[in-house]
Formats: C-alpha cells, sequence, structure tokens
C-alpha cells in the first residue's frame, strides 16, 4: 500500500452515535459501477488506491447494488484484496434494494443509458425478505475479506414516487417498513454496525424517521450551497440532536455547481429555468472575487452545517481524489460568506 498523507488524528469524526469514527469525506462509487462510461480496470484500481493514499484510515467507501448492476461492488472488494488493504483499514456502507439479475436482452432494463458497458441487469426488491436477499448478495459480490458494516434502502423516494394510487404509496411504504425490520434485524445479530437512508427526497427521510429509529442518514441533492431550505436546516438539527449521523451527498447538485451541464440528474431548461443559470454566475463572480473555487465553495458550505458528519464525493479520475480531500480542509474567507448573503446566494442565517 502507499503511504498515507500526513493528517492529524483531529480529520476523522463521529458518525452520530454509531460507535464509528469518520473522515470527513466519504467516497462515492458509482463511477466503478461504469456510471455513464466504461471506465478502464487499471483506473479503477489507480482509483481505490488513492483513497487508501490520500486519506487516513478508516477510510469509507459507499456503494450499492444499483451501480452498475453490482459491479461497483466487485471492483470495490477485488481492488482491496489486490492492494492489500486491511479490513480494520476500510468502512463499506451499502445502500441496499437493487438486486442483480442476468441480463435478458441486449442492454439492461433499469435506467436505461446510464450504465455503460455491464454484463447484468438489476431488479428492485425493497421488503423484508427483499433487502435480505440484496445484503447477502452484496457480501457474495465484495468476496473475501471483506462485507459492509454501514447499510441501508437505497433511495426509498423513488420507489414510493412510482405508486400510481395512495393506496399504492401505503403497500410501498409498508415494504420500506419491512426493509428496515431486516436491516435492524442484522444489526441486533451484530452482523452490521449502522442502519441508515439514502435518499434525494429529504422529505421522505423525515417520514421514514418518523417510523424509525434511524442511525444515519445520507442527503443527496438537498443541502447544497444553492439549496438549504429553512425546515431541512431544522430537520437536520434535530437529527443531530437525535444523535443520528448524517452523510451530505451531491453537493455540487450533480455537478451543475461547478460547471456542468446536469442539476440533480437532469438536464435544465435554460430558458424556463434561468434562475438557476443567474445564480450559478453570480457564484461564479463571487468565487473568482475571491480566489476561491466552486467545488471548496460547495464542500466547506456542506460541511458547515452542525450534525454534518461528512460529504461523500465521487470522481472517475484519480488525480481528483487529493483535490477532493483538500476541499474538505480548505478554508474560506469570512467575507466570502458575508459577500454571498449581501448578493442573496445564500439565506442570511447560513451556519457558515
Amino acid at each position: 500500500m502507499p503511504l498515507q498523507m500526513n493528517i492529524p488524528d483531529s480529520f476523522h469524526r463521529p458518525l452520530g452515535q454509531t460507535g464509528l469514527v469518520v473522515a470527513p469525506i466519504v467516497f462515492g462509487t458509482s463511477c466503478l459501477g461504469n456510471l455513464y462510461q466504461v471506465v478502464p480496470d487499471q483506473t479503477k484500481i489507480d482509483l481505490v488506491s488513492e483513497m487508501f493514499r490520500q486519506c487516513p484510515a478508516p477510510v469509507v467507501i459507499d456503494t450499492a447494488g444499483k451501480y452498475g448492476a453490482g459491479l461497483a461492488l466487485e471492483v470495490i472488494g477485488h481492488s482491496l484484496r489486490k492492494l492489500g488493504v486491511p479490513p480494520q483499514d476500510v468502512i463499506i456502507s451499502n445502500k441496499l434494494g437493487w438486486y442483480r439479475v442476468p441480463l435478458s436482452g441486449p442492454e439492461p432494463t433499469f435506467e436505461r443509458g446510464t450504465w455503460a458497458g455491464i454484463g447484468h441487469d438489476a431488479q428492485l426488491r425493497i421488503s423484508h425478505d427483499g433487502i435480505l436477499e440484496c445484503y447477502e448478495q452484496g457480501c457474495e459480490l465484495l468476496g473475501e475479506g471483506y462485507t459492509s458494516q454501514i447499510v441501508s434502502v437505497h433511495d426509498p423516494d423513488e420507489y414510493l414516487a412510482a405508486a400510481k394510487t395512495p393506496a399504492e404509496r401505503q403497500r410501498r411504504f409498508e415494504d420500506v417498513l419491512g426493509a428496515y425490520q431486516a436491516l435492524f434485524e442484522l444489526k441486533a445479530r451484530n452482523v452490521v454496525r449502522a442502519v441508515g437512508i439514502g435518499a434525494k427526497d429529504w422529505r421522505v427521510i423525515r417520514e421514514v424517521a418518523g417510523h424509525v429509529d434511524l442511525d444515519w442518514v445520507m442527503l443527496a441533492c438537498s443541502l447544497t450551497v444553492y439549496s438549504h431550505p429553512a425546515d431541512l436546516l431544522d430537520f437536520i438539527s434535530h437529527l443531530r440532536s437525535s444523535g443520528v449521523g448524517i452523510v451530505n451527498s451531491a453537493v455540487f447538485n450533480a455537478g451543475f455547481l461547478t460547471g456542468g451541464k446536469w442539476f440533480d440528474y437532469r438536464l435544465p431548461d435554460p430558458l424556463k429555468e434561468a434562475h438557476l443559470f443567474t445564480w450559478r454566475q453570480k457564484f461564479f463572480a463571487v468565487c473568482q472575487d475571491f480566489g476561491v473555487t466552486p467545488a471548496d465553495a460547495c464542500v466547506q458550505f456542506a460541511l458547515a452545517v452542525p450534525g454534518i458528519a461528512a460529504v461523500a464525493l465521487n470522481s472517475a479520475r484519480p488525480l481528483r481524489i487529493r483535490a477532493n480531500v483538500e476541499s474538505t480542509r480548505t478554508r474560506i474567507p469570512r467575507a466570502f460568506w458575508e459577500t454571498m448573503k449581501h448578493h442573496s446566494l445564500i439565506l442570511p442565517d447560513s451556519p457558515v
């Protein structure tokens, strides 16, 4: 294994009351499942290697059965064994709900056009038994020596949103609760350490939290420098006071805040959604005035809210890993945030 950077022990912080300590960066792995493009095998190994080179152990890797229909899980296990990473030096988070199945046609039927060059399909299995099947398959795909210590139900908001009637939504919500019953059974047997949720719609996280004593949550596209509604900040404060660990994901609104064309995984209309482009233009201007990169501003804002333990960042370029880690340590001048407030780019009482 390459030598790690000399980063102080205070770099790590508690993930709520789970008993786990995590770095302020969690490494996303959708790229290891060939998100939008085929990533060469050597590049994937180099990506995992850089995670451990640039971040002190334990390194947290976040993945999901959805990522390439389990391909990301296979790549993680293979890479960790090839690099000789001790199991105690890695914490694997697996977002559950998708189960690998054979291809029945020329291309996968789930999320068409999203995953490139994969040899399997995936089925949604959110239920008591289905989530256990997903967990067991996830362990098989990781292979010998490694397992998932952190688990969650993946995107229950999308599962619920697919309901066509209120009665169907209620049935689907019962499926979600059944999945959590199964995950907490695993925790009671000391098979996993923490049970949580990953979702883009934070209101669904709040709804589930009303029925389930979650250990941790992953917010996606919800708490960013662009979008941070007061009621979400109140909910985060409640989670913090309840000892729930929080990871903030998709803090660039799927790349838009750093210059990408996608906003929350869709292409925004420049005419109908001109306000998005206007906000970004003003944001970039403030960043330029203060010599701050948009990425650093996004990451630092995402970490500034009390209760946020880490941000999840994803990259398909090994050289980007170091920059992502450094973004979690960058100091932003107070005057930058004051100027952002002055131009109404963030809320006046934003905790920065």
